[in-house]
């Protein structure tokens, strides 16, 4: 009850939080409510889950069961009254230093059951008060080697070593201990602003991960989209271009195939009349002729023959090539149609013939 009501004015009078810590400190740990030993009065009846243990004569005689029971009176007497139920206890507020030499204020409940009610009477003065010295002092030692950070995180693994330690000791006094809770752990005001600190740096670091990561993933998903893109265009410029080879331009050339063609034989035709070779060495003279005069247009140097200034004599090679090249078309049409006296001389001489009027 004194335990309760300091716990209560502490939270009810934070300034005086250090008086009222140090006298729940110092009070006495808790204990069940009885409501006094049974009188023997022959006759007795015991309530469900509880052991009433007699001795005779000051010496131990049995416990009674649950239901109706004899005793004789004066020779017998009621002496401890165990309950077999589940016990909370709670553990007073205790400070604690860590691994790493900060001091917490931890507090928590314990779970109690009596196992045999003979060693819970006679084992020890006051189990109940024992069991909550030696849950602080195993909180204490098992604080001690763990950091501040494994506490937070190894909270079961903690009350289970309590529990066991709690259990090895207990074992004389009839009490098994079943669980262990850790109810609320204060650490330093400072410590706790660091942990703050560290939180939010923790959680800013997450958020800068994932930030880069979604912008690594957009710029994958971009340079993707990208590749793809130009896949399917280089695709279709592909298909376009076979298309078109395969239509447009396939009819176009097969067009130019036939005009040229069309042409070469309309020159044959041409060059078969009579005088023909004359007007193709005509013409090709005058190619001749036009193409020295662009040379000097086309680029800064100029090739030209050690005849140039003879111009007769260049259009007599000109002819002179283009006769070697039409020498057998001339042969073969000269063995087909008769050569006439007009046609007897050759039509280089003829131009030649021409040229030099010209010029003169």
């Amino acid at each position: 009850r004194c335990q309760q009501l300091a716990s209560n004015l502490l939270h009810l009078l934070p300034q005086h939080s250090q008086q009222l810590k140090r006298a729940a400190r110092l009070a006495p740990a808790p204990c069940r409510w009885n409501s006094g030993l049974p009188m023997n009065i022959g006759v007795l009846f015991v309530p469900q889950q509880e052991a009433w243990v007699v001795e005779r004569m000051g010496k131990f005689h049995r416990i009674l069961e649950p239901g109706l029971n004899f005793l004789i009176p004066l020779l017998d007497r009621i002496r401890y009254v165990q309950s077999l139920k589940e016990i909370v206890i709670n553990v007073p507020e205790q400070s604690a230093v860590t691994l790493d030499n900060v001091t917490l204020q931890i507090d928590g409940v314990l779970y109690l059951r009596v196992m045999d009610p003979y060693k819970a009477s006679y084992g020890v003065e006051d189990p109940e008060y024992a069991v909550t010295q030696l849950a602080q002092t195993t909180m204490r030692s098992e604080l001690g080697k763990l950091s501040l950070d494994r506490v937070f995180r190894e909270r079961e693994s903690l009350n289970a070593s309590i529990v066991d330690a709690i259990n090895q000791a207990s074992d004389c006094w009839g009490i098994r201990c079943l669980r262990y809770e850790i109810k609320d752990i204060h650490v330093p005001p400072r410590v706790k602003e660091s942990m703050q600190m560290q939180v939010e740096a923790e959680r800013r670091k997450r958020a800068t991960v994932l930030e880069s990561e979604g912008t690594r993933e957009s710029a994958i998903n971009v340079a993707e989209g990208q590749k793809q893109a130009q896949i399917l265009a280089s695709e279709a410029e592909k298909a376009e271009q076979i298309n078109k080879a395969a239509g447009r331009e396939a009819n176009a050339m097969l067009v130019k195939a036939r005009a040229k063609a069309e042409a070469i034989q309309l020159l044959a035709a041409a060059l078969a009349q009579q005088h023909g070779n004359a007007a193709a060495s005509l013409s090709v003279a005058e190619q001749y002729v036009n193409a020295f005069s662009k040379i000097a247009k086309d680029s800064n140097t100029v090739l030209l023959p050690a005849n140039t200034g003879d111009v007769t004599n260049m259009v007599a090679q000109a002819l002179g090539i283009y006769t070697t090249l039409t020498k057998p078309q001339a042969v073969k049409t000269q063995d087909e149609m008769p050569q006439t006296h007009e046609d007897s001389q050759s039509p280089a001489t003829e131009v030649l013939k021409a040229e030099q009027g010209s010029s003169s």
